[in-house]
């Protein structure tokens, strides 16, 4: 119990977080090449973004099946990113720690594995719920892409 409180304690203190702002996004996730891929647009990716995680890349999300989701796409680490002391496939071949940060880099490079996979971008379940089929333009206007 007490590795865990140290272990929280550490991850506090070390990893930089940030709550990016909607157009700010937009134009990480633009100069990324988000925009269109696997045929999605970018307000799709801002949209999941929001509902996911209200654009924050410090969330961790605990499931009961003792996995989690991580940073601002909440990328899984059962199938996705690899935790200390877990089984877990780490597609992404990734750290799910280094999704908390600032950096979207590794983020996207994941999110784009995951969106060519079968279900796409239903593979997010708010984005399934609050974005598809939806007009989604409110989340890019105004931000001159």
């Amino acid at each position: 119990m007490m590795t865990f409180f140290l272990q929280t304690f550490l991850l506090a203190c070390f990893v930089q977080t940030k709550i990016y702002r909607r157009c700010e996004l937009a134009h990480v996730l633009k100069k990324n090449g988000m925009d269109g891929y696997e045929g999605y647009n970018l307000a799709s990716w801002v949209c999941m973004a929001f509902y996911e995680t209200g654009f924050d890349t410090k969330t961790i999300d605990h499931h009961r099946g003792g996995t989690k989701d991580y940073g601002i796409f909440h990328i899984n680490s059962g199938l996705w990113c690899r935790e200390n002391n877990s089984l877990s496939k780490a597609f992404c071949d990734i750290a799910c720690l280094d999704l908390l940060n600032p950096d979207l880099e590794d983020d996207i490079m994941c999110a784009k594995k995951i969106v060519k996979g079968s279900t796409g971008m239903a593979a997010w379940h708010q984005w399934k719920k609050h974005c598809e089929n939806h007009d989604m333009r409110k989340w890019v206007n105004g931000c001159k892409i």
